[in-house]
């Protein structure tokens, strides 16, 4: 289930940082570029998810990490300077315009990869 709802959120982002890359950019171009960074990290984490052997793991957990950090450190950027945020991002006001679920997805993530993760 966690794999199905990183790759959706792949897609999403991909599909969002794309349009808004190709119609906006000159807008908000921090905020796109991020949009842009989610989506790979989104799809970083979905093949590291999917494949599951330790290198996968360890990768997994770190690009769950920087996701942890990109949502927090985004979505407080976004609340104290919300100029700079033209328009929605998947990270800004930490994932509101996705029901809040890119904050609580890493912290599952990661919850999930240090229950199920194969041992040293």
């Amino acid at each position: 289930m966690l794999v199905a709802v990183y790759g959706l959120f792949a897609l999403a982002a991909t599909g969002r940082s794309i349009m808004q890359l190709s119609q906006s950019f000159s807008k908000a171009p921090a905020a796109y570029l991020l949009s842009a960074l989610a989506a790979i990290v989104y799809i970083v984490a979905t093949v590291a998810l999917a494949r599951g052997d330790r290198t996968s793991v360890r990768l997994a957990r770190a690009t769950i990490g920087f996701e942890l950090a990109g949502v927090l450190i985004v979505g407080l950027w976004s609340v104290l300077q919300p100029d700079a945020f033209h328009d929605k991002t998947v990270w800004s006001h930490f994932g509101q315009g996705y029901g809040f679920v890119p904050l609580l997805l890493p912290i599952i993530g990661l919850l999930w990869l240090r229950r199920s993760a194969p041992t040293r």
